[in-house]
């Protein structure tokens, strides 16, 4: 299609500021992008849609545009939700580059101009395949007639004899062809998603192309608006929770009306990612309604209310308030300076929907036509995702065996995908709490899943995740160990740093702490003290010479945190 037709469809709310004379250019795709440098995910002619969230000054604009226009994109459209008018300076930029600038009114979604763009282009450019593309979005919208990203695959395979797979970035099955033929192995599900996330963190162009076995596997990134108003400025804000689209062919030999079509396939689905992402939005604010009455120490009643309301949406038709256990994990990055609560608590939402779907370990089944991740409320506060995650019985209740969500099944299942997409400069760290029956016990589960976590923080490895079933020797017994024998275990560990501050102000308990909270991490720790990281490996040693342990051994770590939480 060509520029000049946008201006003609009132319902786009688009209005020109710039390049009238290049109206007649061709628009072959169309990308939403907030990066200060989108140049990796380009290949020419789209139309970009931008929320300006990348520009912070004037300066900004003129890097931005002549990045797009050496790139030969079509036209660039920028949102006027974030900063009212087009900045002038935009416009000047894209005055002096030739490049057709438009203003999206505020009242537009991205992913309105997006559907249009993609459906025109793909008929224009597809010929035939046109009916393909119609039928494709008449499938992905809501009521009856709605199939879903299932059928939309289906649809693939008898027109285009294409097999394809919606996958999580830990490989789980989000949606199938359901034609006859053989289901995705799980295997082979973490192994596609361990590829395209590597791919996606070494900034390969898309689509990906790989080999398992003898099978080669076309890889397109699933790319949505972004968790907010705004699209990630930073590739490891989403790389771990975002889809992807696996096809079992070679994208090599396609014509390019073929890859338009798949492209505007993963944006189609892309749009059904959104919608299932505003869907969670009730069970985010009732789990981040619980997280803030048990940390501010709620009366239980108050809880229980809560809970009771959860239940319904979680659980359809239960009748009463389940059990609960609760899941703890924090996203970490190498002095990256990203807020890791929203990106943990997308990742533990697909994490737990592994979980519980058939194959995973043990959670609620899921209500009829439900998705497992409908299940579960996931909260975020700081950097740490909590997640509540509802059991229809206690654990084990009936015959002694462990049921819910298992810290090593829940490993086994991300470990080898989520440590591609970390790249050796991130963490991931889990812990899992036992099941509660009621709302006193939810204070004790969300205290027993974070010490899980910390438990796993000071394991090696980028993905680590530890059980309730691990602290069962230390932190769950520490109410039955006898006052003297508590003031002594923490008298030998803590009284010659206590006597050692006293005589020198050199705050090593102080500096303990916040050792221990930051999981051993010497640039966290340094950062949070403001010291600089040699100063802190003094005052470290000087706590390992006082006391004769050694800061890097697990159980020594496990011992001056029991001190501490016990004096």
């Amino acid at each position: 299609m060509r520029l000049r037709a946008l201006l003609d469809t009132d319902a786009l709310g688009l209005r020109l500021l710039g390049g009238e004379d290049e109206l007649d250019r061709t628009v072959r795709g169309v990308m939403t992008t907030d990066l200060r440098d989108p140049s990796r995910y380009l290949s020419g002619g789209e139309l970009v849609l931008t929320g300006l969230a990348w520009r912070r000054g004037a300066a900004d604009s003129e890097p931005f545009v002549r990045i797009l226009a050496h790139a030969g994109v079509a036209a660039l459209a920028a949102g006027e939700a974030e900063l009212g008018d087009v900045p002038d300076d935009l416009v000047a930029a894209c005055v002096r580059h030739r490049l057709p600038l438009f203003a999206v009114h505020e009242s537009v979604a991205f992913a309105t101009i997006t559907e249009h763009v993609v459906r025109q282009v793909s008929g224009e450019r597809a010929g035939d395949l046109a009916a393909v593309v119609d039928r494709h979005r008449r499938m992905m919208t809501s009521g009856p007639a709605g199939g879903g990203p299932d059928v939309v695959l289906d649809l693939l395979g008898s027109d285009l004899d294409l097999r394809a797979w919606v996958l999580s970035p830990t490989g789980r099955l989000i949606a199938g062809p359901k034609s006859a033929g053989p289901a995705l192995p799980a295997d082979l599900g973490g192994a596609l998603a361990a590829e395209h996330l590597a791919a996606v963190r070494a900034g390969r162009r898309a689509p990906n192309r790989v080999t398992i076995g003898a099978q080669v596997y076309s890889l397109f990134p699933v790319r949505t608006g972004g968790r907010g108003p705004q699209a990630a400025r930073d590739v490891r804000e989403t790389v771990l929770s975002d889809w992807l689209l696996a096809v079992e062919a070679d994208a090599g030999d396609w014509p390019e009306e073929r890859l338009d079509l798949l492209y505007g396939v993963a944006q189609l689905i892309a749009v059904e990612r959104d919608r299932r992402d505003a869907a969670r939005t009730v069970r985010r604010r009732l789990a981040q309604e619980v997280l803030e009455l048990v940390q501010t120490g709620a009366a239980p009643a108050e809880i229980a209310a809560r809970l009771r309301v959860a239940a319904p949406v979680l659980l359809p038709g239960l009748g009463a308030a389940p059990h609960w256990q609760v899941v703890v994990a924090r996203v970490e990055w190498d002095g990256a300076g990203l807020d890791g609560g929203p990106a943990a608590q997308a990742l533990l939402e697909e994490v737990l929907a592994d979980a519980a779907g058939p194959t995973g370990t043990g959670g609620p089944a899921a209500p009829p036509g439900a998705e497992p991740a409908d299940r579960i409320a996931v909260a975020h506060t700081g950097e740490e995702a909590v997640a509540l995650v509802p059991l229809p019985a206690v654990a084990g209740e009936h015959d002694g065996s462990e049921t819910g969500v298992q810290a090593d099944a829940l490993l086994a299942a991300v470990r080898d995908p989520l440590a591609a997409g970390l790249d050796g400069d991130g963490r991931v760290t889990l812990g899992v709490s036992a099941a509660v029956h009621s709302a006193e016990g939810l204070r004790g589960a969300l205290e027993e899943a974070r010490h899980a976590r910390r438990v796993a923080a000071a394991r090696p490895g980028p993905v680590c995740a530890a059980g309730h079933q691990e602290l069962a020797s230390h932190v769950l017994l520490l109410p039955f160990v006898p006052d003297d024998v508590r003031r002594a275990f923490t008298a030998r560990l803590l009284d010659p740093l206590r006597d050692y501050d006293r005589r020198h102000r050199a705050e090593l308990i102080p500096t303990l702490e916040a050792f221990l909270d930051c999981d051993g991490s010497w640039t966290r720790c340094a950062t949070r003290l403001h010291l600089h990281v040699n100063t802190l490996r003094y005052r470290v040693g000087r706590i390992e010479q006082l006391t004769g342990r050694d800061l890097s051994r697990l159980e020594d770590k496990l011992d001056f945190f029991l001190a501490l939480r016990m004096s």
